[in-house]
């Protein structure tokens, strides 16, 4: 006796609606491009459910990669039988002998209505089986150790008492495409990931100042990204020069503002590129209050500059909160490598938290920053990392 299949329940999707067509088949396909390296495994999709067949696959590495994937909200082990009585008893017990419990429940949910017998019936049938042939088990409705799981439809009797949590959120895709920010630190990649489980592809920028910056904040970046790989197989990362326009603000400005002035330019580069690639919002990792240039007054300051949506899902987070996800999807320890990005090279030492946007606007008008972001975003550097560990340099 062997489970297999799969069986891949949508969770948050059953509330789409007329739209949740749409969403199991962009699933779907998700599922089927996760899956390629599985030539023997199949995918069959039903309104209810996704239905991963093993054909003799391990079923442990292709679960694993299921779990990643965004928009599934649990996963089942499934043995799939004859809707006969006798063969649903027979290999319900063969199932509940590979599992180790003193006690447990049967449920039975009957789709099929015209199967002969209600649920009521099929589950004390089993328990009844099962009780007869196991020793030192007893049912506990309440509290079981192990719960079997019966699904009575039309194309068959599926069988179950396994279920793994999946990652939960909308299908990768669903939702269109996001220009993310990304530093390097901490909080941006978790915000990458949390952006993908609501279903929005991923494009990077990342603000590079050389020579003050070195090339390791690069690699720590193609690391990182290469980690979101198995949440999002292809990401385009945009690498933009920062030097000049950092060095015109320190010579214009009060070193006060800098930070200020600094996150005001990211955003006009950072809505620049996503016009270009098609990207509705702009996406960040920024959490209210964790620095100066989070307060409350200076997002305000800082998003006068662009009318595009800015996505911040770390906004309202406990730092631990957010270190505890980046644990989670393997950022950690990559984020905390001692490489410093452009914004904690030219920190200052007494940052505004409450910037005067008219005293802002009056430094910026001391230099010509629009001649700066035109050139900046003409040399913009491009990579493209994947999930088969290549870094692909796009013209």
């Amino acid at each position: 006796m062997e489970y297999d299949r799969i069986m891949v329940r949508f969770g948050e999707l059953s509330t789409k609606g007329k739209n949740k067509k749409d969403f199991i088949r962009k699933l779907y396909d998700n599922i089927k491009r996760a899956l390629k390296t599985f030539p023997r495994v199949e995918i069959e999709m039903r309104f209810d459910h996704i239905y991963v067949i093993l054909n003799g696959q391990d079923y442990q590495p292709v679960l694993e990669i299921l779990q990643d994937i965004s928009g599934i909200h649990s996963l089942s082990l499934v043995h799939k039988c004859e809707k006969d009585i006798e063969i649903i008893k027979c290999d319900a017990l063969a199932l509940m002998q590979l599992e180790q419990f003193h006690t447990f429940k049967v449920t039975c949910k009957r789709s099929d209505k015209t199967f002969p017998l209600i649920s009521d019936q099929i589950l004390r049938l089993v328990a009844g089986e099962v009780l007869r042939n196991i020793k030192d088990i007893k049912v506990d409705v309440h509290h079981p150790e192990k719960t079997l799981s019966i699904e009575i439809r039309q194309e068959g009797a599926y069988l179950f008492c396994q279920t793994f949590p999946g990652a939960g959120g909308y299908p990768l895709g669903i939702g269109g495409k996001t220009m993310h920010m990304l530093s390097g630190g901490i909080d941006s990649p978790v915000a990458a990931y949390l952006m993908m489980k609501r279903g929005m592809t991923i494009e990077c920028i990342h603000f590079a100042s050389p020579p003050y910056t070195q090339m390791g904040v690069i690699y720590k970046l193609e690391d990182l990204l290469h980690v979101l790989n198995r949440y999002q197989g292809k990401i385009r990362l945009h690498i933009v020069p920062f030097t000049k326009i950092q060095e015109a603000i320190y010579e214009h400005a009060d070193e006060s503002y800098c930070i200020t002035l600094m996150r005001r330019m990211m955003y006009r580069l950072a809505e620049r590129l996503a016009k270009k690639r098609n990207c509705p919002v702009i996406s960040t990792g920024e959490s209210i209050g964790q620095v100066a240039s989070q307060t409350l007054q200076s997002i305000h300051v800082i998003n006068a500059v662009t009318n595009m949506p800015i996505i911040r899902p770390c906004a309202t987070m406990d730092k631990l909160d957010i270190i505890q996800i980046s644990e989670k999807i393997g950022t950690y320890n990559i984020s905390i490598r001692p490489y410093e990005d452009c914004c904690t090279i030219f920190t200052p030492k007494n940052p505004k938290t409450a910037p005067d946007l008219k005293q802002v606007e009056k430094y910026e008008e001391l230099f010509d920053w629009q001649s700066l972001i035109d050139d900046a975003i003409n040399n913009v550097e491009v990579k493209y990392l994947t999930d088969e560990d290549q870094i692909e340099e796009l013209l």
